[in-house]
């Protein structure tokens, strides 16, 4: 009857129509302008059709439909209200369509059926679903909302409180929770699917089944009183708040759309669904999340078009070998073994390899408890790590990625000795370094081309980004396998060229001066944390100074003032941090920093006001006074700003996407701001020039650059 690129609709046995999803373009099927298209013909000619007894939606693709494309989400969300709202009429019209026709329908669910991939499936009279698969409705965690139709029929099917559950989360759900809930009416195994989904379509044509009452209760109300609506939604509404705050409205809307179209007929509720669709794709929230979806994309095919050149000459790795024990060290030893490499973990101290190997161990014992692995993948993965006092034993890895303490003359020195054991020439030499010149310390190997950084954070584990640093004389070829490797131990790559601090440390230390220069001042660190806490970061610039260590700080501080002169000028009377570390207190690892800590009664370690150091600080800077809060965030955000598109404007990192990226892996930057790029964007760059302007006088890092303030001129944003 009908073949397109992403689906055909063919007569089968039984006089069923069949409408297959298999794009013929791509990996997977995804409902983009393409498959509408061809829908719309699909359907059109299911309407015209006689003698049709049912119809079967399957897929040819191990995923049945993975949802919208979200790459066509900018050019949809840029338009008018009244076309966005016609788009989402047409899309929801043939679902409608579907579900209206005058023979029953099953959609066989071999695969993942997500978003705009379940609606059409709850569009059907009936649903057959693979054991092994998932469905779920997850665009809350883009921002936005199901826009075809999802958040009127799930309700319908699986009632208020579990699809107001469902929605708001936007979490996949198993095939037996979908089966127990009412989402789908039959499971079966992979090779079942489609045999066991035609045998229920059977049951619907011949009358054994009635699909025409399911159609009368799908397109009504719901069964429910206003006071159980109201009950079920203050109680999901406040454990949203409890979570999140209002920080992500989607959750909080799909409660509020959900409640007032409970009461409504399919095609009233629908409407309103349209209408809180097109408000939510309108708010910042929906554009960092969407953006942060595609970045995500963005960053590895990046680390992937890098290796594409080399990938038929590219080594194998055979052996990892990681140089420098301890916590950092065990933390890259363990994701190696965890991703199935055999790494050599190599210390000049016994009392070190140890130390790494109860990291890796603490992390695996955690899994097992956590029902992630089994007590035998546990036992299988510490295995695949080697630790060794051996100098030799590295000699025949390929990968080595140096560890050792941050010193750059012992680094060099050891880079020399492990470069020197190696029997492969073509063995690539790593530096896990934050602060220290990888061009610098390429001049103590023999192969410097062979050599680039590769900065893990801390921890390891739990961190997704990796900085790959290009120094001078490093190779495409080398970059290209590093950024590889690091895509395999599941990590993100984001390639940066050397510079003071890098990308993501040398932004951030623009932030941390901006915050102690604020403290010296005379604000109160603490309200400085609180604000910016509530703004979205992870924990506030203090707090965060104490975990990282106000040595490591200090150190950090010491390279920025060094490498860049110019904007990183010494803090007057006296700089924060320097302070506290003169007097001993270098955070959590003694237990004293800008807080005091002690272990709860759980032995959990808790942060606590110390009056050493207000006393210290009101010595020093006077008794503190208050901000407000939105200044709190200008002064301590704006210079990450600034530095931020200076690293751009000099090639650092190549693009805003991975400059936001790299900071929302690396220091779990709030998501919903969706980088410091994407947040100048919201604010507007002629304001950020303004502010930028009005605080120059206390700190170069505060001026604007000249590209920016062209951009300003222009209306030009980074996105």
């Amino acid at each position: 009857m009908f073949s397109g690129q992403t689906l055909t609709l063919e007569m089968i046995e039984n006089d069923f129509a069949e409408i297959n999803f298999n794009n013929l373009t791509g990996s997977v099927n995804k409902f983009d302008q393409q498959t509408l298209g061809e829908l719309e013909t699909a359907v059109g000619m299911l309407k015209g059709a006689s003698s049709i007894e049912g119809l079967l939606v399957s897929s040819s693709k191990s995923v049945f439909v993975v949802g919208a494309d979200i790459t066509e989400f900018s050019a949809m969300f840029s338009v008018s209200k009244e076309s966005f709202i016609a788009g989402a009429q047409h899309a929801n019209g043939l679902f409608s369509a579907i579900e209206d026709l005058p023979y029953p329908s099953v959609a066989a669910i071999n695969g993942f059926a997500l978003g705009g991939g379940l609606e059409v499936c709850l569009a059907c009279d009936s649903r057959v679903m693979n054991t092994k698969s998932a469905i779920g409705l997850p665009e809350t965690g883009l921002g936005i909302i199901p826009g075809w139709g999802g958040t009127v029929r799930l309700p319908r099917l699986v009632g208020f409180a579990t699809a107001a559950q469902w929605i708001s989360s936007g979490a996949q759900q198993s095939a037996q929770a979908a089966l127990e809930a009412g989402a789908v009416d039959q499971l079966a195994e992979p090779e079942d699917v489609r045999n066991a989904a035609l045998a229920l379509l059977t049951s619907h044509a011949n009358g054994e089944r009635d699909f025409e009452q399911r159609r009368v209760h799908k397109r009504s109300a719901l069964n429910i009183s206003s006071d159980e609506i109201t009950q079920i939604s203050d109680k999901l509404q406040g454990a949203i708040l409890g979570r999140t705050g209002t920080k992500y409205p989607a959750p909080l809307k799909v409660i509020d759309l959900l409640s007032a179209a409970a009461l409504l007929d399919r095609d009233a509720a629908i409407h309103l669904e349209n209408q809180s669709f097109y408000e939510l794709s309108h708010t910042a929230e929906a554009r960092a999340l969407v953006g942060l979806f595609l970045g995500g994309q963005f960053v590895v095919k990046q680390a992937k078009v890098r290796n594409a050149p080399f990938k038929n000459s590219a080594q194998t790795i055979s052996s990892a070998a990681v140089i420098g024990a301890g916590i950092m060290g065990g933390g890259i030893a363990y994701q190696n073994a965890l991703k199935g490499y055999s790494v050599v973990m190599k210390d000049i101290a016994q009392p070190a390899l140890e130390l790494g190997m109860s990291e890796a161990t603490k992390l695996l014992n955690r899994g097992v408890q956590r029902g992630k692995l089994t007590e035998a993948k546990a036992t299988q993965i510490i295995s695949q790590i080697q630790p060794t006092l051996d100098d030799k034993a590295i000699s025949d890895s390929n990968m080595i990625v140096e560890a050792v303490v941050e010193i750059e003359s012992v680094k060099a020195k050891v880079l020399a000795a492990v470069e020197a054991q190696l029997s492969n020439p073509e063995s690539i030499i790593t530096s896990n370094t934050s602060t220290i010149s990888i061009t610098s310390l390429a001049e103590s190997l023999q192969r410097p081309e062979n050599f680039c950084g590769m900065h893990f954070f801390n921890p390891v584990h739990a961190m997704p980004l990796v900085e790959i640093i290009r120094g001078e004389k490093t190779s495409d070829k080398t970059i290209a396998a590093v950024c590889a490797y690091t895509l395999s131990l599941g990590k993100k790559p984001i390639v940066v060229n050397d510079c003071p601090g890098f990308l993501v440390n040398r932004v951030l230390f623009a932030t941390m001066f901006g915050m102690e220069m604020l403290i010296a001042e005379g604000a109160d660190f603490q309200e400085i944390d609180h604000v910016l806490e509530a703004w979205g970061l992870p924990m506030g610039p203090a707090y965060l100074s104490d975990v990282v260590g106000l040595d490591t700080i200090v150190h950090c501080y010491s390279v920025m003032l060094a490498g860049i002169p110019e904007r990183f000028i010494e803090i007057s009377p006296a700089r924060p941090s320097a302070m506290l570390v003169e007097a001993n207190r270098l955070g959590q690892k003694n237990g004293l920093g800008y807080y005091g800590y002690q272990n709860d009664e759980r032995g959990r370690t808790a942060k606590a006001p110390d009056p050493a150091v207000i006393q210290s600080f009101e010595e020093q800077f006077g008794t503190a006074r208050p901000f407000d809060e939105q200044e709190i965030v200008t002064r301590v955000l704006l210079p990450m700003g600034m530095e931020m598109a200076r690293c751009l404007e000099e090639g650092i990192v190549a693009s805003p996407t991975e400059a936001d990226m790299a900071l929302i892996y690396g220091l779990g930057f709030p998501s919903f701001r969706g980088g410091i790029c994407r947040w100048m964007d919201e604010i507007g760059l002629a304001k950020v020039c303004a502010l930028g302007d009005q605080y120059s006088h206390i700190s170069p890092l505060y001026q604007p650059t000249n590209r920016m303030r062209a951009m300003a001129a222009n209306g030009e944003t980074f996105y």
